[in-house]
């Protein structure tokens, strides 16, 4: 019997037909626009709102997010619009704070809805997901990708991209092609367009067999994430912050606690990656009482005597250009112009006028200029040679001039920021100011 494409659609719409009230998050593309319309059509009642979010990328991403406001619009849904912030936290890549801002817009939506969040996610993102996963060498946790248990309604993740073209073309559904999906820079679009296209002619079968890996991957976590809610308790305190008694760890070798932890983390809203696991597993099999390890997305893992706490990090500071007179407060430091001669001391420094400096957190990767007989070194070296970690090394500035990092303040400073006879250089001096 042939199964018509287009039924397909709205047979995986219905499905949410009873319960909640729903939030669609739609960019305009030809999937959510499909979810659009199914939703409007099968289960109208439900929609409290859809949700979009400009990137703030140009004029095609502000272009789509005016194009779901208007379709919207004309179908009588109430619609919500957000853009990126300029100021976003960018220390782990673009695309991540991009996502980041907008599942934080679009959960806060749902939550002013009291609904559920529904997102266009199909058969072909799922299968796209766990190969990259498998490439970049994730654990059972991660390979279960879209298929995870979540706050998050995906009710087209076993619709095939081919249904949903169907659907578009039947309905004349409206929609913009996304201008990055071309581009080869994106992992993800290569994966799309070569990899598995290539691997699916080598292997007939690697469909099916990647989605049930990621079944498995699934029904594992969720026995996991069961067993550590039985286990292991966990506190939420002020900031929303984690508290696990070291009792409730109590017993276990580093490899159980690298899986506890990945599902402990979960309760906070983290993901740990494969290099944040093993490091915090690392570090609470030793049994610390104090200190803490760093982890990406600006989180932290802090010991106590009889706690670990797991949070999000203050933010840091925007970028400032340092003052050409008077003072600046940076996080918990403040930079204040001198007028004395160049002081021989980590915690002052003389910057090029021509070039002036930038105060801004420290990112991975950065390097220090040469400085006496150290040739170029990461900063995270020079952090960790003193003892600086977890949430005062997150913490921490570097003041960059030109485009080189000069000066960690209070840790050491490059050849370029010493006063040099015949160079106009302007004293500073640093103090914490949070002691």
């Amino acid at each position: 019997m042939t199964v018509d494409p287009a039924r397909v659609v709205e047979q995986a719409a219905e499905a949410t037909r009873n319960g909640a009230p729903l939030v669609l998050a739609v960019s305009g593309g030809i999937d959510s626009m499909v979810l659009l319309h199914a939703m409007a059509r099968v289960a109208r009642t439900r929609i409290a709102c859809v949700a979009t979010f400009d990137h703030g990328t140009g004029v095609a991403a502000t272009r789509a997010a005016e194009h779901v406001r208007s379709e919207s619009e004309r179908l009588g849904i109430p619609v919500a619009v957000a853009r990126a912030d300029e100021a976003l936290d960018v220390r782990e890549g673009h695309e991540a704070a991009w996502r980041t801002a907008r599942y934080a817009f679009l959960r806060r939506t749902a939550a002013q809805h009291d609904a559920v969040l529904v997102t266009a996610h199909t058969r072909d993102d799922q299968l796209e997901t766990v190969l990259m996963r498998i490439l970049r060498g994730s654990g059972a946790r991660g390979l279960a990708g879209l298929y995870a248990q979540s706050d998050v309604l995906r009710p087209f993740v076993s619709v095939r991209r081919a249904d949903i073209e169907a659907f578009a073309t039947l309905h004349a559904v409206d929609w913009l092609e996304d201008p990055s999906n071309a581009s080869v820079l994106h992992f993800r679009n290569r994966v799309r367009r070569d990899l598995l296209p290539a691997l699916r002619r080598a292997r007939p079968g690697l469909e099916d067999e990647l989605l049930a890996l990621a079944r498995r991957a699934a029904d594992w976590r969720l026995e996991l994430d069961t067993f550590a809610q039985d286990h292991v308790a966990a506190q939420r305190i002020q900031g929303g912050r984690l508290v696990v008694r070291r009792r409730e760890l109590a017993g276990y070798d580093e490899d159980s606690l690298a899986v506890l932890w990945a599902s402990i983390a979960s309760r906070a809203g983290l993901a740990l990656d494969r290099r944040g696991t093993r490091r915090i597993a690392a570090f609470t099999s030793t049994g610390p009482t104090s200190g803490g390890v760093p982890l990406a997305g600006g989180w932290c893992l802090d010991a106590t005597p009889d706690s670990y706490i797991l949070g999000r990090l203050d933010a840091t500071p925007a970028c400032t250009k340092l003052p050409t007179h008077g003072s600046l407060e940076w996080g918990a430091f403040r930079f204040r112009v001198t007028s004395g001669e160049d002081v021989p001391s980590p915690w002052a420094a003389a910057i090029p006028v021509a070039a002036g400096g930038v105060v801004r957190g420290w990112s991975a990767g950065d390097r220090l200029a040469p400085a006496g007989a150290q040739p170029w070194r990461r900063v995270t070296r020079y952090l960790s040679d003193v003892g600086v970690r977890g949430r005062e090394r997150a913490g921490w500035p570097v003041v960059v001039s030109g485009d080189d990092v000069v000066w960690i303040p209070g840790i050491r400073r490059s050849d370029a920021a010493t006063d040099r006879s015949g160079r106009p250089v302007r004293h500073y001096v640093c103090e914490r100011i949070d002691s």
